[in-house]
């Protein structure tokens, strides 16, 4: 037999299938080690035949299969060729995300435990041996015991010669590694109102692949989630259920214990390597039908899949920011053929993009406008901090955000504040002479953290101490600029010393079940205010959150992207929705600096209709997506000399193209990208705006071409960022 391999080395060298003899058995799927330019290498099997297209004798065999069963499914080679030829990046890259990190690189492996059982309870024991008496009777009471447990009670000596006698024998039993373990199923199936009933039969009847459910916040999606996959279980069928916090994982996992047991497992980058590998195999041997998790459980080794949901698909988080750089909405809509089956995409502040095609008729609509407790949505408090600071109040809070606090707290309900900007201080200037401290790796400005009394850089994570006076002009007047989440919650010490306050950001959340805790202790009212960044944000269920303070609403409003207006309603309403979604009814106050921007009024009347179609007049009279491809080509280099001249390379190359179709691109140009170096790496960047898809192939070719051991060029469409 003769064996197709991909080696798992991710270079355009390489890059093609390499021919191995192989055991009879070996399957397509298979991870293998094969000999490769005078080593061994790590490979994947894409196909087996009877005979070989090279001569017997100039064909190496393969030194070792790994792993019992096939670990890649059929579906994932058609995925690798579409993902492959894409986004331009090796088969390898490809397959890799398919496969836990740890695994592919053989660091993690299945673990067992010994269990002790009795074999023959006849067995003659000396009378003097009673620990062997002892262990024997225990044994046989117990049915079964741990051996190493049963070692430590009654000895090893006794316990060994036990079954070299033959009363005792031992099994190996492969235990899994559970992630969440102390996650509990929670909630249980519920009577779906009107409104619910029509969006699953909607769903199940429409003959359209794809189903946007735009729900208000609190209008019992997730149920709509949990009944599909229900009804796809029965089918025989499998389902990926994709949220895009990590902090939302636990929170669903619990509701899909409680309906389904151990059929859903857990895939994100927060478990350990030997959790992510018990659970990924679960999934792969059909143990578990359901994967939960982020962004990379679409790529979970399901087959048979009956839907795929995108919660919160408007999320910026489902763009990969690293190669290769997909959409998890294109990964899911060709999974979605391939299996035949439903792609669901849910959200309050759906995506333009999405919506229009919902608008369209391309995807089903399905829309549901009331809370299912039918309580009403929070009122939205606008407060005015221009006004704040001429009457002398320079603190985080407005005095109508104070007020509201102060009631919610003798009410005994809960409050969340939401910032969107952790640490204590966003910069540290100097009075004097106007000094900025910034990262000496990047350029970006440096954020104070006050719990380790350092300045600490967001975008490489270097640490530098507080600065007692200017290193620029010697001055002594240092000061803070801007507020982060541990200001907040030290203010609101200051303010309601008796409040319990949790804060939840980047820094507090540490290890898988970070979020978890500070989530469950909130939940449980062990904490009366929540302080917390975008995290906070959306899909949380607290039924005692009566009141939602947004400080600096206006704050990505500021960002200089054609999606500032968009993820400003979007944010502003998914954290409001926190608020009243049980019995009393919610306020949200909404600070400030500009309350006349009519983004902000959309918002406060929660009118998601009046903003798409503004946003969708102004995007088509501008020719921003979805009516254009914004198109950048990152060019990114230690050597700041090599990296613009790479640059320019690339300008002039696809300047060319433009000069032979003119109409076909509506902005062209080249520059310096925002921030200007990253981890001591300059950065550049062509930037445009295309008709159509029409020369995406040819720019994805020069970035190839360009791209080389000194500086990276890649390609980002509609990138979630331009900075």
């Amino acid at each position: 037999m003769y064996a197709q391999v991909i080696v798992d080395i991710a270079h355009s060298q390489v890059d093609k299938i390499f021919e191995y003899s192989c055991p009879d058995g070996t399957s397509v799927g298979s991870r293998v080690k094969v000999p490769f330019g005078g080593r061994y290498a790590d490979g994947f099997v894409i196909g087996v035949s009877a005979v070989s297209t090279f001569p017997p004798e100039k064909v190496k065999p393969v030194k070792e299969v790994f792993d019992e069963s096939p670990a890649l499914v059929p579906e994932c080679f058609s995925l690798m060729e579409r993902i492959s030829s894409r986004y331009k990046v090796p088969k390898a890259s490809a397959l890799r995300l398919f496969l836990p990190s740890e695994m592919r690189l053989g660091k993690v492996r299945e673990i067992y435990k010994k269990i002790a059982k009795v074999k023959d309870i006849s067995v003659q024991i000396s009378s003097s041996a009673k620990k062997q008496k002892e262990a024997l009777n225990f044994l046989a009471e117990q049915k079964s015991y741990d051996y190493t447990e049963l070692c430590s009670l009654f000895g090893r000596g006794a316990v060994n010669a036990l079954i070299e006698k033959g009363a005792v024998e031992l099994e190996k039993v492969k235990i899994n590694r559970n992630p969440f373990a102390g996650v509990k199923g929670e909630g249980c199936e519920k009577v779906l109102t009107e409104e619910q009933q029509r969006a699953v039969s909607s769903v199940e009847n429409s003959d359209k692949r794809v189903h946007l459910i735009h729900g208000v916040t609190g209008s019992g999606k997730t149920e709509i989630y949990l009944h599909v996959i229900s009804d796809v279980l029965k089918l025989g069928k499998t389902a990926i259920f994709l949220v895009p916090e990590i902090s939302l994982t636990p929170q669903m996992l619990s509701q899909l214990r409680a309906r389904f047991k151990g059929e859903a497992a857990i895939l994100h980058s927060g478990l350990s390597a030997g959790e992510k590998f018990d659970e990924w195999w679960r999934l792969r041997s059909g143990e578990a039908k359901i994967a939960v998790g982020a962004r990379s459980a679409i790529f979970a080794p399901l087959e048979n899949l009956g839907v795929i949901i995108v919660d919160e698909e408007h999320d910026q988080s489902y763009f990969s920011e690293t190669a290769p750089r997909y959409s998890t909405l294109d990964i899911a809509r060709f999974r979605a053929e391939y299996n035949g089956c439903k792609l669901i995409l849910g959200s309050a502040t759906p995506s333009v993009e999405s919506y229009e095609k919902a608008k369209s008729g391309e995807y089903n609509l399905i829309t549901l406008k009331k809370r299912i407790n039918g309580r009403p949505l929070p009122e939205i408090i606008i407060s005015d901090m221009r006004k704040e600071v001429r009457r002398g109040n320079n603190s985080a809070f407005s005095s109508a955000l104070r007020e509201e606090l102060d009631k919610t707290l003798s009410d005994g309900n809960q409050a969340i504040i939401f910032l969107n900007r952790r640490g204590y201080s966003q910069k540290v200037l100097c009075r004097d002479c106007g000094y900025v401290a910034k990262c000496e790796h990047c350029d970006v400005t440096l954020t104070y953290h006050s719990e380790d009394d350092c300045l600490k850089c967001h975008y490489c994570g270097a640490k530098y101490k507080m600065l007692t006076a200017c290193p620029q002009c010697g001055g002594l007047h240092v000061r803070y600029g801007g507020t982060g989440t541990q200001r907040v919650v030290a203010d609101l010490k200051a303010a309601f010393p008796s409040a319990r306050i949790l804060r939840m950001d980047n820094d507090t959340v540490s290890g898988k079940d970070g979020h978890y805790k500070i989530l469950s202790s909130f939940a449980n009212k062990q904490a009366d205010i929540l302080v917390g960044t975008q995290m906070v944000a959306k899909g949380h269920d607290f039924p005692s959150v009566t009141l939602v303070g947004i400080l600096d609403a206006d704050m990505s409003l500021q960002f200089e992207d054609y999606r500032s207006g968009e993820r400003t309603f979007q944010l502003i309403t998914q954290v409001s929705g926190r608020s009243g979604r049980a019995g009393e009814s919610g306020k949200v106050v909404l600070q400030t600096y500009c309350p006349e921007n009519y983004i902000l009024r959309f918002a406060v009347n929660y009118d998601y209709e009046g903003f798409f179609e503004n946003e969708i007049r102004v995007r088509k009279a501008t020719y921003f997506p979805p009516y254009a491809l914004i198109c950048r080509v990152m060019v990114m280099g230690y050597d700041e000399e090599k990296a613009l001249a790479a640059l320019k390379e690339v300008y002039l190359a696809v300047e060319a193209l433009q000069q032979s179709d003119k109409d076909e691109f509506i902005f062209l140009n080249k520059m310096r990208s925002p921030i200007k170096k990253i981890q001591e790496k300059f950065r550049f960047q062509v930037l445009m705006r295309l008709k159509s898809d029409k020369y995406l192939k040819q720019i994805y070719d020069l970035a190839a071409k360009y791209s080389d051991a000194h500086t990276l060029v890649y390609v980002e469409e509609n990138p979630a960022a331009l900075s």
